[in-house]
């Protein structure tokens, strides 16, 4: 079976190195784009299984980014997890709203971003 691809969507080179070696380490295969309007080109050219977003990006933001992703037949059905430092109040709501699948706070922690990635990937034994 192949490796799920999982496209992260990242200007920050740690938060990008950490995610790499956290995912990399389960086998999951990692796309990256360094900001939102790459992300969207990369989300419709390698048709990932799953994005994760940062929502502070440079050009184009990942609420837009996530948008623009959505608008289109071949990527509105992958599913994308909205990753920030700036949580506020009402930011969940709007990053559903724009789209995203689900939200996970930064900084990330290894339990709750596999957790995630399972969730959208992982398939049930029997199922």
């Amino acid at each position: 079976m192949a490796s799920k691809r999982i496209l992260y969507v990242e200007d920050n080179f740690q938060n990008k190195r950490l995610v790499r070696k956290i995912l990399a380490s389960r086998g999951y295969e990692v796309l990256e784009a360094d900001d939102g309007l790459t992300g969207v080109e990369m989300a419709s050219r390698e048709r990932p299984d799953l994005i994760l977003m940062d929502i502070s990006l440079p050009g184009i933001d990942g609420v837009e980014a996530t948008r623009r992703i959505k608008t289109y037949a071949e990527t509105s059905g992958i599913p994308i997890v909205a990753l920030t430092a700036n949580a506020m109040r009402g930011d969940r709501e709007r990053f559903l709203a724009a789209g995203c699948d689900d939200y996970l706070p930064k900084p990330i922690s290894t339990v709750d971003l596999l957790s995630m990635v399972g969730k959208f990937l992982d398939v049930v034994p029997g199922n």
